[in-house]
């Protein structure tokens, strides 16, 4: 049985970890049920922070609270799509008994939950996509999803893949997150990153992911994470969801992030078409 203990093993936490800790009888009292006991020890190890830039936590701690205000509008925020495609709804939510009560979020706004049927260290994960109502039952809990997941043992479909994450945690950091849209360009996937990295040096990588559909230049659904160290900088540079460069950096790092990528962007071969906030908002002044 994996314990946090293995996490702990392949993921080391942070040596302070972020509003790790709380009453957790008052976090069960607005939930109005006990929480699994791995879940508790993962809030408490890692605290507020994201694995591998994708999955995030619920903490119930500090000033952003992340878990009761989500359980809390679950049922009320799907009800209206359950009335009307009750097909595609084949869980009841929270508070309905043996609901789904989301635990984690993904960058892709999936979410994973929990099925609270039994007693809560017996519960099993639900990777669900809200969009698209996809749901895959995996029977494992809470700890025991993330160890699997970072190791490859366990795939989901909701997830898309096949991912290949590599295993780290980053705590909390404020951080500006910009998307940088860029046009094709005549050079391959391959040498644009090569390009790219070279331009952000040092660089760390944090995983990548690659469709196996893809035709032979892999130009069509592919993600690669790195780290500028140097500099503190987190990017992503991908065509999975168009060709662009993500980049978090901390608040004062605008002007010259902003330089550094157009200034890679012209050697890639690409021209820089647009730039966003994260969530399609306008890019912070000075980006356009």
């Amino acid at each position: 049985m994996t314990t946090i203990d293995d996490l702990v093993r392949l993921v080391p936490p942070p040596a302070e970890p972020l509003d790790a800790a709380g009453d957790w009888a008052r976090v069960e009292a607005a939930l109005e049920r006990e929480l699994p006991a791995d879940f508790k020890a993962l809030v408490g190890r890692y605290g507020r922070g994201q694995f591998t830039d994708f999955i995030t936590p619920l903490h119930p701690f500090g000033p952003h609270d992340l878990l009761i205000p989500m359980a809390r509008g679950l049922l009320e925020q799907e009800s209206p799509f359950r009335d009307s495609h009750p097909e595609l709804c084949p869980y009841p939510f929270h508070p309905e008994p043996g609901g789904l009560l989301p635990w984690a979020g993904t960058d892709n706004g999936d979410r994973l939950c929990w099925l609270t049927d039994g007693a809560p260290d017996s519960w099993t994960v639900v990777a669900w996509n809200p969009r698209g109502s996809y749901y895959s039952a995996h029977d494992e809990g809470a700890v025991a999803f993330l160890h699997g997941w970072l190791t490859g043992r366990i795939h989901t479909p909701v997830f898309g893949g096949p991912v290949e994450p590599t295993p780290w945690f980053d705590p909390f950091l404020e951080r500006v997150h910009v998307y940088v849209r860029l046009s094709e360009g005549e050079l391959p996937y391959a040498e644009r990153l090569r390009i790219l990295r070279e331009a952000l040096a040092p660089t760390a990588d944090r995983g990548s992911y690659h469709d196996e559909d893809d035709g032979d230049d892999g130009d069509d659904s592919r993600q690669d994470h790195f780290s500028a160290t140097a500099l503190d900088w987190r990017l992503t540079y991908e065509t999975a969801y168009g060709h662009q460069i993500r980049v978090a950096y901390p608040p004062g790092d605008g002007p010259r992030a902003r330089q550094a990528l157009f200034d890679a962007a012209r050697r890639m071969g690409c021209e820089v078409l647009s730039t966003s906030a994260d969530r399609g908002g306008p890019a912070p002044e000075g980006w356009q």
